[in-house]
């Protein structure tokens, strides 16, 4: 044996290590000191490494919060979540700033275990700031989600609604809410996004997203029986199935020639900023992010709206009634329109009143490009700034009596802005905002039309956490209604 070449490759080695733990301890004792040497916001990092995450996960959302919001200081605070030192910016000010200054003073960030779950093979690190340029290019992608592109969208989407409900909830005494949900906001992603119109994959992939939903905000700890390992076992499946559709479609593209009006299509013939086309897993990749992100909140949202109007027969009955008059105005089996859409205004307050008091996502995370300033307090580059709408929604002096469902408070008044703020704000505001609108209330029309409905479970544990669902499942007894009344 040559001991002279072991004896170099461990003294290598030894070296290797030693130069970047002493890297990193100095970058730490750096950036300590720096912290040390301004003016840091109050408030906790909690235990040492797990900060207060668990706290942050598992709690009522709004209570984390209001507890520190208290103790500490109504405007602004700092934690450790996630892995990550944070400071949480609170009310409409934080929101306005945070709005106001994206692409100046924030880069979008992704909580580690996202970074792990939507980063496949081709990547060779997590990215902690999410690119501008390529995000703009995909998720602004000319024609798709715009109002021209939406006006098209409304009579295919009445039709997949439609004949979702006559397939899972016609004929049964009993439903699953939130799960039907699920699939019935994936089959339309999947058929506006991909093209992608088969049901056995649709419903494969229902099974793995809902499997990864479950992980996006936790810690990313790969153990067996942990929620984070199902996900990271669920996540290349997906990937797999959408990457085997991408290389159908562009075979299919190929051969035939024919231009397909979709997302997917779009991001196969079309290259991105720097003149490159992406390979199939790049694309796969892109889709399924587009696709996990109209998956989650949407169907949340619909799941409650089911809830609320399942509680409360009075709005139910007013919702009804407008559904009923856009039914009353059109011929036997006539889709519904742009135009139809516009007139369902009760129907929408009700969905916002919804996501008012049970947000599909409690807040999002940026992170300090730069140091900054906020109210006398300084913020180092680097850390993660994380914005809450609990912190207005739930506010009396926004809207009175808030833990009350009260569509009419729309009517009433406009929220001032930043208040309720479902769908985020500013240049980063959700680019999907208007398709979500639409299938939330093409949903609400044929669901109120065909049926009523009680609540089998009615107080079923809601998570708390940034993704509150329930935690069993939303179980509803129906009863079919008369097309006219």
């Amino acid at each position: 044996m040559d001991y002279s070449n072991l004896y170099i490759f461990f003294s290598t080695l030894l070296a290797i290590f030693t130069t970047t733990t002493l890297a990193f301890i100095f970058s730490a004792y750096k950036s300590k000191s720096h912290e040390k040497s301004i003016n840091l916001p109050p408030g906790s990092f909690g235990w040492p490494m797990i900060g207060e995450t668990f706290a942050f996960l598992h709690n009522d959302h709004e209570k984390f919060v209001g507890d520190r919001m208290k103790k500490y200081s109504s405007k602004i605070f700092k934690t450790k979540i996630l892995g990550e030192r944070t400071v949480v910016l609170c009310g409409t000010a934080g929101h306005k700033f945070v709005a106001s200054n994206e692409e100046k003073l924030f880069a979008a960030w992704r909580p580690h275990s996202m970074q792990k779950l939507f980063r496949s093979s081709y990547q060779k690190a997590a990215s902690t700031i999410m690119p501008r340029q390529m995000e703009k290019h995909v998720s602004q992608a000319p024609g798709f989600l715009r109002a021209e592109a939406l006006v098209g969208y409304v009579a295919a989407m009445d039709s997949i609604v439609l004949d979702h409900l006559k397939t899972h909830w016609d004929g049964k005494q009993v439903v699953e809410a939130h799960r039907l949900t699920q699939l019935l906001v994936l089959t339309l992603s999947a058929k506006f996004f991909m093209g992608l119109e088969d049901h056995c994959r649709i419903d494969k992939l229902v099974e793995l997203m809902d499997t990864m939903m479950l992980a996006l905000h936790t810690i990313p700890v790969n153990i067996p029986g942990t929620a984070f390992h199902r996900a990271m076992k669920a996540a290349p499946a997906a990937r797999e199935i959408i990457q085997s559709f991408v290389k159908e479609k562009k075979e299919v593209m190929a051969s035939t020639g024919n231009k397909m009006h979709d997302l997917l299509s779009y991001m196969i013939t079309t290259p991105d900023p720097t003149g490159r086309f992406m390979p199939e897993n790049e694309i796969a990749d892109k889709i399924m992010g587009n696709v996990a992100a109209s998956f989650n909140s949407p169907a949340m949202t619909t799941t409650f709206i089911v809830k609320f109007l399942g509680e409360r027969p009075d709005i139910y009955d007013k919702v009804r009634i407008e559904q009923l008059e856009i039914l009353k105005s059109k011929k036997s089996g006539e889709a519904l329109n742009w135009e139809d859409m516009q007139k369902m205004k009760y129907s929408w307050n009700v969905a916002l009143e919804a996501m008012r008091l049970i947000p599909p996502l409690q807040g999002t995370f940026r992170e300090a490009a730069t140091d900054f300033t906020y109210q006398g307090y300084t913020i180092p580059k680097g850390w993660k700034v994380y914005w809450t709408v609990s912190t207005t929604t739930m506010n009396p002096e926004y809207f009175p009596a808030p833990e009350e469902f009260d569509p009419t408070r729309f009517e009433k008044a406009t929220p001032p802005p930043y208040t309720n703020i479902p769908f985020g704000s500013g240049p980063r505001i959700c680019p999907g905002k208007d398709y979500a609108r639409l299938q939330i209330l093409s949903f609400m029309h044929h669901l109120v039309i065909r049926f009523k409905w009680e609540l089998v479970n009615p107080n079923c544990k809601i998570t708390g956490g940034m993704n509150p669902f329930p935690v069993d499942g939303l179980k509803v007894r129906l009863q079919a209604q008369p097309s006219q009344a």
